[in-house]
């Protein structure tokens, strides 16, 4: 404990007490799970660290018997008790400390404190949390598999006391201010879910036409005539048909078949994937590559997310030259992942920022080249909308629990192909609409942190005698938590 909260304690009510002076302190055990009789019907909670996720227990996930009380090392700890869980992988970050409503057992990676007549249980829970820190630095075991605290250094933690009635003050004084906080945390998630809300129906008005002026009306409003999807799109496909390099004879890509897909705004037409640029798979990790004379940085799935580029850890992989034409990834290339474990991630895709030249994609991403006169910003916005991964999960198989996409069913992917100048103007409006909400997400989640800061310090001041004192949140800091 720091030397500037003690120096505070010799001026209030507050007495360092060590914690194993407290009251009884209790262990767990785990009744044999070979005696289905100790489980069946069991009416007695069996408090395990995946319960220790509120602040009260009054249930929990696992039950047991009184036979099983008796047969094992649980031992009944009667309510009003303060449960610390002492063993788990979450003690790297946190300290789970919880008050029992109810008798309870707990298993063998808990311990349980029973106050003594003259200290609150929850004002011990509140001291065990604003002193988490503290406690796991000082009493967590070296060396094990799993997070571990030191029971014995856990007793002689010393926590400041002070007398029964400042107890309940302390404790109420805390309520209430977390009970602001908790109030203001809640209006910014609120916030936060309109947000995302918001940045979807953008994209929806974006793809169906209805966020900027059509082409065709602008037009119309003009007096002047204008290139329309369709026409775009023959001139895509007479470009790509000329410029064919590819083995054997150039085939055509089929029209998509209109009959379910929705109508689109004037002047804009249906499109696949394939039909606006060109769909690769990328190279297969093999220990032959390593031989390779040739080693470049290649892109996985860790990189590509939802329209997000995660470079912080790049590998590399041998190359053969012959191969670099069809796998090296430029600038505006788009990749998609090619399969996940859950549907609604399927597809992730990002716009290649061209930061890491030459480079590669591994067989796990997909590669499209768009032609030139259709944007990437836009197909992406398309993909990313509430009509566009609906298609993506339409087409997505599932083997084994792992959706997976392939390049063929990538390149069939319906795309609405709008005008060219009403691409970048959709574009346009798009990226102001997500600047604003991007400004807003970050101002949101600045305050979220203030506010967990701001409990970190009413904790502070509730142990060093200045809680009490000074009742009120300042007026500034409530303000900058209820945005």
């Amino acid at each position: 404990m720091s030397s500037v909260i003690r120096e505070k304690n010799k001026l209030s009510k507050l007495t360092l007490t060590p914690l194993k002076e407290l009251g009884q302190w209790s262990g767990g055990g785990t009744p044999s799970k070979a005696k289905a009789e100790y489980w069946a019907s069991g009416t007695i909670p069996w408090v395990s660290p995946k319960d220790m996720k509120v602040a009260h227990i009054s249930d929990s996930e696992d039950h047991i018997t009184e036979d099983a009380v008796a047969g094992s090392a649980a031992k009944l700890i009667p309510a009003g008790s303060v449960l610390i869980v002492t063993r788990s992988g979450i003690l790297s970050h946190s300290l789970p400390v919880a008050v029992s409503t109810v008798p309870v057992t707990v298993n063998q990676d808990l311990k349980a404190l029973t106050p003594k007549n003259g200290v609150l249980p929850e004002y011990v829970a509140w001291a065990l949390r604003g002193f988490a820190r503290d406690i796991l630095n000082a009493c967590t075991k070296q060396g094990t598999t799993v997070s571990s605290i030191d029971t014995t250094a856990l007793h002689r933690f010393e926590i400041p006391i002070a007398p029964l009635d400042q107890q309940k003050s302390i404790v109420a004084e805390i309520e209430k201010q977390f009970s602001r906080l908790d109030e203001a945390v809640a209006n910014l998630k609120r916030v936060k879910a309109n947000l995302k809300r918001y940045k979807a129906a953008v994209l929806k008005a974006a793809v169906e036409g209805r966020l900027v002026e059509t082409e065709a009306e602008l037009a119309r409003r003009e007096g002047r005539s204008y290139e329309t999807g369709a026409q775009l799109l023959q001139r895509i496909l007479e470009t790509r048909r000329s410029q064919w390099k590819g083995k054997g004879k150039y085939k055509e890509p089929a029209a998509p078949d209109t009959t379910d897909l929705p109508e689109l705004p004037e002047g804009w037409v249906w499109s696949f994937v394939s039909g606006l640029g060109d769909v690769v798979g990328g190279l297969t990790k093999n220990p032959k590559r390593s031989k390779l004379t040739t080693k470049l940085p290649y892109l996985r799935v860790a990189n590509v997310y939802a329209n997000e580029l995660r470079l912080d850890e790049i590998e590399e992989i041998g190359v053969d030259d012959s191969e670099l034409e069809k796998l090296l990834v430029l600038k505006g290339d788009l990749l998609i992942v090619e399969g996940n474990g859950s549907p609604d991630q399927i597809g992730r895709l990002a716009i290649w920022d061209g930061s890491i030249a030459p480079c590669v994609h591994q067989n796990h991403l997909i590669k499209v080249r768009l032609a030139v006169d259709c944007l990437p910003d836009w197909v992406v916005g398309w993909l990313m909308s509430i009509g566009g991964r609906a298609y993506i999960r339409e087409i997505a198989s599932s083997t084994s629990g792992l959706y997976t996409l392939s390049v063929g069913k990538v390149g069939g992917l319906p795309v609405p192909l709008p005008p060219v100048n009403e691409q970048r103007r959709i574009v346009k409006e798009v990226e102001r609409c997500l600047s604003i909400i991007r400004e807003a997400e970050a101002q949101i989640e600045a305050n979220l942190k203030r506010a967990e800061r701001l409990r970190q310090s009413i904790l502070s001041r509730a142990f060093c005698g200045g809680l009490t004192e000074s009742t009120a949140v300042p007026v500034r800091q409530q303000q900058r938590v209820s945005v």
